[in-house]
């Protein structure tokens, strides 16, 4: 079966005799109808039942926020920007010699996701494809990404690639999103350059090109970064 038993943080069932019962009403008033919904799914896996704690629903809350300002910051680099179309009127996907390291593999993370999630939501781990598109838009795109992007933004190099790229991957990002977080992606997805009324009918997105060598070289940046700020950590330095 599909659904699991929702228990409280200790995994006891929920009684209002136990005073354990955490009200959906109360909980979106909060933190959000959708990060309630974002919890739900991927707490636990099919079948499976699953501890509900306040605490894991405001991460999500959180994470919604994080999609907020990340949207906010893509969009002040857009203004001005030509972005271009592809045949279907979509925003198109980076190509040409333009693209820097960062911008290949960015590309290539995205669409290993979009891969990724479309295997799981069809085999119905809707819990692993919504942790899969978590991550890359939090630990990915957000915090290695447009932390990379920001020295081209501000000047530094091809911001015509950076700006997009930026737009593309985020367009995507938030279509895979949307049936985990409906209203936030909504929202932000009426405000990027996009094709269509809503983004609720817009296609599933599909994975395009990936660059398997440029994806590599810039793991190896990633892990000599990490392993730079450990030191760091270690020696207090």
């Amino acid at each position: 079966y599909l659904h699991g038993i929702v228990r409280d943080a200790k995994g006891e069932r929920m009684s209002k005799s136990k005073g354990n019962v955490l009200d959906p009403l109360d909980i979106t008033s909060k933190y959000g109808t959708d990060a309630l919904r974002f919890t739900l799914i991927t707490a636990a896996g099919p079948g499976t039942d699953l501890k509900l704690a306040e605490d894991r629903v405001e991460a999500n809350r959180n994470f919604a926020n994080k999609i907020y300002n990340l949207t906010r910051f893509v969009l002040s680099n857009l203004e001005g920007a030509e972005i271009a179309r592809d045949e279907q009127g979509d925003v198109a996907e980076p190509e040409g010699e333009a693209l820097a390291l960062v911008d290949r593999w960015i590309l290539t993370r995205l669409h290993r996701t979009m891969a990724y999630a479309s295997r799981q939501i069809d085999n119905y781990q809707f819990h692993e494809a919504g942790r899969a598109i978590y991550e890359f838009l939090w630990s990915e795109f957000a915090d290695w990404y447009v932390e990379a992007a920001k020295v081209r933004l501000r000047g530094d190099g091809d911001a015509g690639a950076a700006t997009q790229t930026l737009a593309y991957v985020l367009e995507r990002s938030l279509r895979l999103l949307h049936p985990f977080m409906p209203y936030v992606t909504e929202e932000l997805w009426q405000r990027l350059p996009h094709k269509g009324d809503s983004l609720i009918v817009a296609p599933w997105p599909e994975p395009g090109r990936e660059y398997a060598e440029e994806f590599e070289k810039f793991e190896a940046i990633k892990e000599a970064t990490r392993l730079i700020r450990n030191a760091r950590a270690e020696q207090g330095v």
